[in-house]
């Protein structure tokens, strides 16, 4: 008996490594709610940012520093997923975006898991992530603009779908 082939989330034959943006997505696994939006923190008076999410912080930074040839132009943490714009100022012949989630999600994880362990974090339902990721091959300034106000007004997005209707 043969397993069903999983579908492809990358565009076949394009390059990931080519110079330009991306749209990422990047959501936990069976959407467990491990992240806070920060914007929530501070509308309740509250400042400190939840550790869950400072891991997200950290190795966005780290893996700018270990790529050096990548940005994340701007992100966004939602409860049960992540929205990224990475750029690529570059092109290095062995390394791409796949890489480049490949080392994040690898180092959130065993962080994440490490926190868990010294009592820091609650337990999570076995993995952090999920398998792969959605990407967006941006194409244009248009295209752009239009995912960074994605990104922009997500939590705004979520907390108007959470208000109670008044019609």
């Amino acid at each position: 008996m043969s397993l069903p082939s999983r579908k492809n989330n990358r565009l076949e034959n394009f390059d990931y490594g080519n110079i330009g943006c991306y749209f990422v997505t990047l959501c936990t696994k069976d959407r467990q709610r491990l992240f806070v939006i920060e914007s929530d923190i501070v509308g309740n008076g509250l400042s400190a940012v939840p550790l869950q999410n400072t891991i997200i912080h950290k190795w966005i930074r780290e893996t700018e520093n270990k790529f050096s040839s990548i940005v994340f132009d701007k992100y966004v943490i939602m409860p049960d997923h992540l929205h990224f714009i990475i750029r690529i100022k570059e092109r290095y012949t062995d390394r791409s975006l796949q890489d480049v989630m490949r080392f994040f999600k690898a180092m959130t994880t065993n962080e994440y898991i490490r926190c868990v362990k010294d009592g820091m974090l609650p337990k999570f339902n076995k993995k952090i992530w999920q398998k792969s990721y959605y990407d967006h091959i941006i194409r244009n300034q248009a295209d752009y603009n239009e995912k960074f106000e994605y990104i922009e007004n997500n939590p705004k997005k979520r907390i108007l779908n959470k208000q109670p209707r008044t019609d």
